[in-house]
């Protein structure tokens, strides 16, 4: 019992440690710094522009769904790595052929539903 305990004091330790050393470093940054703010310095900046007007910005949603269906297709890219990893196992080959199809089932429908309500055209 005694071990299973050290176990977590020694990984409390290293957090400590870690934290530590982190702190120690930001406290350091923040005494040896120069700090010399000017009204320059306290504006808001943004990849070099002077920010003007206001601070509301509306995006069209057709971003947003491409957005979107690169992340579903980026998790489908994942997926088949592993996949054909396994397909290739002795016994697992009907199954994972099955489930592969069921999941690009999925995808198909999801683009096939994004095509018929205009998603991926250019307009």
């Amino acid at each position: 019992m005694r071990d299973y305990y050290g176990s977590y004091v020694l990984v409390a330790v290293l957090f400590l440690i870690g934290g530590g050393i982190v702190a120690g470093g930001l406290t350091a940054n923040r005494l040896l710094r120069p700090s010399r703010p000017t009204p320059e310095k306290l504006t808001t900046y943004e990849c070099g522009v002077d920010p003007v007007g206001e601070g509301w910005a509306q995006s069209h949603v057709r971003y947003y769904v491409f957005t979107y269906l690169y992340v579903v297709f980026a998790v489908d890219a994942i997926f088949l790595f592993p996949w054909a990893t396994v397909f290739s196992a002795r016994g697992y080959g009907a199954v994972t052929l099955g489930e592969m199809f069921v999941f690009l089932g999925f995808l198909a429908t999801g683009l096939l539903y994004a095509y018929k309500k205009g998603v991926l055209t250019w307009v």
